[in-house]
């Protein structure tokens, strides 16, 4: 791992290339006017002239920009004071002109930096996320848990409409991945007995970096003051010089790849304290995540709240395995609830104690990782995010999948396979194209054993979040489970007739392993028994001519020593009946919460009232998702309306079609706005006993149909079986009365 470290650089820098104050003090009040003018011509020729060219100035070279009339500007104020000072009446009234030009100039390239600054960020998202929110808890979507109790961090509970997006989510989710897939869904507990995550790294490496305020001990995860206080900067500090921007922007990219150590150094270098008291911070320390509980009434089985949903499905392997006739490969799901003592919840729903995983744990055989439906997604375009473009500090790109995997940027076609279907699955469900990328994983994020590893992350306001991670684990969880249980997780193929074959066989020698490197030795053994024979064959040569070689291990993050005693590697023949292996995991994680979330802030938007004195706000939801799928409202209260209401409502519950009858009596077009505001894509108004009008949310175009055909084109419609054009294209417009009147 490489991480390059910037020195500040002083922002006064500039001054060197400023003109000397004497310059301006010759210049007549014409001469000084006409400079003036000059000035505010090139102010704004300085942006017309990247409008011309099409390119937008980059944020460094506005920051320079800044900074230089900034310099000018402090140049020429204290040019002012000395003539004051000397009481020289001669130049004063021209220094003061060109003073307030300078002026002018540098607040427009204050105003062009704060543009481009801003564009990203700050405000704008922060008053966006606000609406989102305060719609979102005062439609009941989710709220605090335990709100009459002020709540506890981290804990919310989803209302009905909350509820039903996250259900229709779910269900979705079993359609394209479980059904899609032809996937064997499991259930397991959510307590579990600490031998398993024992076994799993859990206990000993699920842990967050935590700083501690040294006076009152309040804790805080120590990645996300650092980013914060990077953000911040680059968002708000418009006299940042452009090393400095390239530094924050640097460390940003890099965070998840910076050691203890080096997070540490740089909260202390940019003096980062305590966000509440602004007291000093303790260096940065593991923080196991688990919730611990015990296993029966003695408290001496320990036991603790599952982290994630992956482990009952790698236990239950063996069964799964004879389950579907001893074949490979074969995937297994389960949706879940997981938990994590989060050390500081914040951001909504995309940080929670308490949370629903849906997790995949794809098996496969370690020697032939293709994918016989790849060709199926291997034309997807989107944006990606490998680790080379992360290291050299440029941005996503657009890539075709079937590039990525043939280039090796994606190790493998399954890993490749999958990646593509999340995209298919988080774009379907309303995410947008534009705000999702999938980004790589930097060295020191991936654990020894895997192979490869993705994030689907998706932008919202508060950045790039994470919601799924799509990982190419090996064959560790299966192996490490063997290991502790004593039980072989392995596959079988079988031979038609006895082959000869060549097998590598690593013996780690754990007694001089533990005498060299004592704590350690766990991980340096894990690290040379995953070795791939090319490895393993390039250190037996070394060894072999030299006695020692390098050996790099990953979760320590650093090279080590390996002498020709500490272990043996060797390639033996055998005459074997079988093959017997340990099938690798491609395991796709998806944090339902956060995924949902997303969901909402993309889905969001405010349209003008009629009489355009106040915003309106409409959910987009696709139909999949959608908490309601139609709304019926009889257009004004009579008997007649509201018997053919009945009527829909007993035929859209036998369609299986959510939806709510309003017969409230106020104005058409509030109630098409308060039904918009929840996300119903659907609404039907019910004017006559045999004909009603069905009205879509987001064009707000309406169409006549007989009302025996509204549960079959409702159902239709949000069933994804036709869209609204088709709808549109076979029953008549219809534009009357009861039009939108919001």
């Amino acid at each position: 791992m490489v991480f390059m470290r910037f020195r500040p650089q002083l922002i006064t820098s500039s001054l060197s290339r400023v003109p000397k104050p004497s310059r301006t003090l010759a210049l007549p009040p014409l001469a000084a006017a006409a400079a003036r003018r000059r000035s505010l011509i090139a102010s704004l020729s300085f942006s017309s002239s990247y409008s011309m060219a099409g390119a937008a100035p980059s944020e460094d070279a506005l920051r320079r920009a800044l900074a230089e009339r900034q310099a000018a500007v402090d140049a020429q104020a204290e040019a002012v004071r000395s003539l004051k000072a000397a009481g020289a009446k001669d130049g004063v009234d021209a220094a003061v002109e060109a003073l307030k030009a300078l002026k002018i100039e540098a607040g427009a390239a204050a105003r062009r930096l704060q543009a481009a600054v801003g564009s990203g960020g700050g405000a704008a998202r922060e008053e966006m996320r606000q609406a989102v929110v305060n719609t979102l808890e005062r439609k009941l979507f989710y709220i605090p848990s335990f709100k009459i109790y002020r709540g506890v961090a981290g804990l919310y509970d989803y209302g009905p409409p909350g509820c039903a997006v996250k259900s229709n989510v779910l269900a979705f989710w079993r359609q394209h991945f479980v059904l899609e897939e032809n996937m064997l869904e499991v259930d397991c507990p959510c307590v579990t007995p600490e031998v398993v995550l024992k076994a799993s790294g859990h206990v000993e490496k699920f842990t967050d970096l935590m700083v501690k305020d040294e006076k009152t001990g309040t804790c805080y995860r120590a990645d996300h003051l650092l980013k914060d206080f990077c953000k911040d900067k680059l968002e708000k500090d418009l006299t940042l010089s452009p090393e400095m921007a390239a530094e924050f922007k640097h460390v940003l990219a890099v965070l998840d790849d910076l050691s203890p150590e080096e997070l540490g150094a740089k909260i202390k270098e940019y003096g980062i304290v305590s966000p509440d008291t602004k007291n000093p911070l303790s260096a940065p320390y593991p923080f196991n995540l688990m919730f611990q509980t015990s296993i029966g009434p003695t408290g001496l089985n320990v036991g603790y709240m599952r982290p994630e949903t992956a482990q009952g499905i790698f236990v239950n392997f063996k069964d799964l395995y004879y389950y579907n006739g001893q074949k490979l490969p074969f995937a297994a799901a389960q949706i879940g609830q997981a938990f994590r003592n989060e050390i500081s919840p914040r951001q909504g729903l995309l940080r929670v104690r308490e949370f629903t995983l849906a997790e995949i744990e794809h098996f496969v055989d370690p020697e032939d990782k293709s994918h016989p439906k790849f060709a199926d997604v291997a034309d997807l375009e989107f944006l990606m995010f490998p680790r080379e473009l992360q290291l050299s500090g440029e941005s996503a790109k657009l890539l075709k999948l079937s590039e990525a995997v043939s280039k090796g940027t994606v190790n493998n076609e399954t890993l490749g396979y999958f990646i593509g279907r999340v995209y298919l699955f988080l774009t379907r469900l309303g995410i947008d194209k534009g705000r999702l990328r999938f980004r790589q994983h930097l060295p020191n994020e991936m654990a020894h054993y895997a192979a490869d590893c993705w994030d689907a992350e998706i932008e919202c306001s508060y950045g790039w979040i994470e919601c799924v991670g799509i990982a190419d684990r090996s064959a560790y969880d299966l192996k490490a489970h063997s290991e502790k249980s004593g039980v072989p997780l392995v596959a079988h193929e079988k031979f038609s007739k006895p082959r000869e074959v060549e097998k590598l066989v690593i013996v780690p020698s754990k007694k001089d392993l533990g005498l060299a490197f004592k704590g350690n030795q766990k991980m340096v053994v894990e690290a040379l028994e995953a070795m791939s024979e090319k490895e393993a064959m390039d250190m037996k040569a070394a060894l072999e001519s030299k006695g020692e070689t390098n050996f790099q291990v990953c979760t320590l993050g650093k090279d080590v020593v390996v002498t020709k005693k500490m272990v043996s590697i060797s390639m033996e023949k055998k005459m074997e009946h079988q093959r017997v292996f340990t099938p690798s995991v491609i395991e796709p994680s998806f944090g339902i919460g956060r995924i949902i979330y997303c969901l909402f802030e993309h889905s969001f938007y405010t349209r003008p009232s009629k009489s355009e004195e106040e915003q309106l706000n409409v959910f987009r939801f696709p139909p999949i998702v959608a908490p309601i799928k139609c709304t019926v409202f009889p257009l004004v209260k009579n008997q007649e309306f509201d018997n053919a209401a009945k009527v829909l409502d007993k035929e859209l519950t036998a369609a299986g079609i959510s939806h709510i009858i309003d017969t409230t009596g106020i104005s058409i077009g509030r109630r098409y706005a308060r039904t918009d505001e929840i996300g119903v894509p659907f609404a039907v108004t019910v004017d006559s006993a045999t004909e009603v009008t069905i009205r879509e949310r987001d064009s707000k175009q309406q169409v006549r149909v007989g009302i025996d055909e509204v549960a079959s084109v409702v159902k239709q419609l949000t069933e994804g079986q036709s869209t609204w054009t088709d709808v549109e294209f076979k029953y008549p417009s219809h534009i009357g009365p009861q039009g939108d009147q919001e």
